[in-house]
């Protein structure tokens, strides 16, 4: 156990730690660490070791050790519905008593936990091959999400349930966007938000009929081509795995957002392919309309998520953020009308 007067490592000191070559029991050459708004992932030449910050917001809380832990666990659980041999354990940063901190130790008190992941190759992520992919090249890709959608766990939503969800969200990200802060074109902000809100008034029989048909299921909930990677069988890692109603989506609005993720990579056409495979495989055929909806839906979230970066003060490259808002801001104004 630590000694009462040491002093629990925070971030930084964890951060450093996990920097060393020395630290990593399984031996490895160099590390690279990649940040997101959320966590801190650890690259060694074979794994991969995320670390959740101690951050919260309305939509998720890692604020203690234990919701930490909770969190590491089912991010485990979720991620091996898509994966295979990926998502390996989740294992504890650990401090003995003169403060020295440890991945390999047993007894010592733990400090913090990491989801450890099989590293896979970034050759074989959809962004690294999307300049020469054929649509075909997809195919082993969506068969594995269609197979994972059919047998997916309904979410027994009403129809208006749905549409007040779809409704809620747009209008928070509406308000965080035009948070005075950003700077950003309020006026452009809120005409958008709007052209969606009338959407969902103007086919909520639409919307809520995805709903009462069934459609709704616990999926990925953050499809995006480098998520995807075309290994033989094809793994799609990090799903939302921080707040279960965020996970509760319509096949074709995940389809739509990888969709979107294409086209703003040069590859609209890939994007549509995926929506065509998914329509044939699964006799889904809603009109178009939707799919637009959707992806102007997702162009707002990623906008407001782009932007959430730019309330970070210790944010790197903060006019990379404000580029990305802008490109997701443009279309989700593009797709909305």
């Amino acid at each position: 156990m630590t000694h009462p007067s040491a002093k629990m490592p925070d971030l930084e000191e964890k951060t450093r730690f996990l920097l060393s070559p020395a630290s990593y029991p399984e031996g490895t050459r160099h590390v690279h660490l990649v940040e997101t708004h959320m966590a801190r992932v650890f690259l060694t030449d074979q794994f991969a070791y995320k670390m959740k910050k101690p951050v919260r917001s309305s939509y998720l809380d890692f604020s203690t050790l234990d919701k930490r832990h909770a969190v590491c666990r089912e991010e485990l659980r979720l991620n091996r519905r898509l994966t295979d041999g990926v998502y390996l354990d989740v294992v504890a940063l650990r401090m003995d008593s003169d403060g020295h901190l440890s991945l390999g130790a047993q007894n010592d008190t733990v400090v913090e936990w990491l989801v450890k992941m099989r590293r896979l190759r970034e050759d074989t992520a959809l962004p690294h091959l999307i300049a020469t992919a054929a649509p075909q090249t997809l195919a082993p890709l969506l068969q594995r999400l269609c197979d994972f959608y059919r047998n997916a766990k309904v979410i027994a939503l009403r129809g208006e349930q749905y549409v007040a969800g779809l409704r809620h969200q747009i209008e928070n990200w509406r308000d965080q966007l035009q948070a005075p802060q950003l700077s950003l074109d309020g006026e452009e902000i809120e005409a958008t938000a709007k052209a969606l809100l009338a959407f969902t008034r103007r086919e909520a029989g639409l919307l809520g009929g995805r709903a009462k048909d069934g459609l709704i299921v616990e999926g990925h909930g953050d499809l995006r081509p480098e998520h995807c990677f075309l290994t033989q069988p094809p793994q799609i890692i990090d799903c939302l795995e921080f707040n279960r109603p965020l996970r509760w989506v319509d096949p074709v609005d995940e389809l739509s957002y990888l969709a979107l993720e294409c086209e703003l990579l040069g590859r609209k056409d890939l994007g549509e392919a995926a929506l065509e495979y998914y329509s044939q495989a699964s006799g889904d055929r809603p009109p178009k309309t939707l799919s637009r909806f959707y992806r102007g839906a997702r162009a707002l979230l990623r906008a407001h998520l782009a932007a959430a970066h730019l309330l970070d003060s210790t944010v790197a490259e903060p006019r990379q953020w404000r580029h990305k808002t802008r490109i997701y801001l443009n279309a989700a104004q593009h797709y909305s009308r």
